[in-house]
């Protein structure tokens, strides 16, 4: 089985996010959001790429398989199946296509990957829709990471 990490920022610190992302020996971050802009310090692209390779992992955007605005209209009002509908579409657009194919491409290397979005809850995200479209190709052992919540770490 090959092994995917996914997790989600909403309510992490900076600190407790990357801790979880050592922690499990994450050594390629995708970033599946379409717009890789936060409100959050820390989670907006640059700042957020600086603070991985500060921790030694690598960085890199899919914005093919970002949710559409639509979609995150949907997940920000809570309406979860309206959000997997739009999504489970784009994805079978070529641009989601097209970047679906690279990030197989990664994972089937070995390389230790975990995918990015916002929502603490991976159910409630669309990074579960792309896991769940890998696994007709893959044979995935997924793990859900949930970032400590202090700075602690």
């Amino acid at each position: 089985m090959t092994r995917l990490a996914t997790i989600g920022y909403e309510g992490a610190t900076v600190q407790g996010f990357l801790h979880a992302l050592r922690t499990e020996g994450v050594e390629l971050l995708v970033d599946v959001r379409a717009l890789a802009m936060s409100r959050r310090p820390g989670f907006a692209k640059t700042r957020l790429a600086g603070n991985l390779a500060d921790a030694g992992i690598e960085y890199l955007h899919l914005r093919g398989l970002g949710t559409p605005a639509d979609g995150r209209a949907a997940a920000r009002a809570g309406r979860h199946a309206e959000l997997k509908e739009i999504y489970c579409d784009h994805l079978s657009t070529p641009v989601a296509q097209t970047d679906l194919e690279t990030l197989i491409g990664i994972v089937e290397s070995g390389r230790r990957v975990a995918l990015l979005c916002f929502e603490a809850d991976a159910s409630h995200c669309h990074r579960s829709l792309i896991v769940s479209e890998m696994s007709q190709r893959l044979a995935l052992d997924v793990n859900h990471l949930v970032p400590i919540e202090d700075d602690e770490s």
